[in-house]
């Protein structure tokens, strides 16, 4: 089973970064605008239309206020498994974000990794925008 580990120090407090990730419904308007350009809720799920037009159907395992950690499953697709979390660290007065991926088939694997290193790229620089004012 391949596994993609990513992490991200962003330039703001990990307060801003996690009321974005935790907003599910969200993700195209303030976590990741362009690379996700549209999300819908339906139950227990999210539907999330990437930029390049890939639609992902993905389970909401669990939002973890405490742990500031997000996990899902895309569901459908390639992938036999996926599950992935986003998880929000203290870092001094800065964030550090970790997006972990577990998948088979192994084969999507260096597609998936391009992917979140995309969508981390995005996070970060909306989430130091934000924080900005701008």
């Amino acid at each position: 089973m391949a596994s993609i580990h990513r992490e991200v120090v962003v330039e703001t407090g990990p307060d801003l970064v996690w009321d974005a990730i935790r907003e599910v419904g969200a993700v195209h308007e303030r976590l990741a605008p362009g690379f996700v350009v549209d999300t819908r809720l339906e139950e227990g799920a999210r539907i999330v239309t990437f930029g390049y037009g890939v639609v992902a159907r993905e389970l909401i395992v669990d939002v973890d206020e405490a742990a500031r950690r997000l996990v899902w499953s895309v569901v459908g697709g390639r992938m036999t498994h996926h599950n992935a979390s986003l998880q929000v660290f203290t870092e001094g007065a800065k964030s550090r974000v970790v997006w972990i991926a577990d998948l088979l088939p192994n084969e999507v694997a260096p597609y998936i990794a391009g992917m979140i290193d995309q969508g981390m790229a995005v996070m970060k620089k909306t989430m130091e925008a934000q924080a900005a004012g701008s």
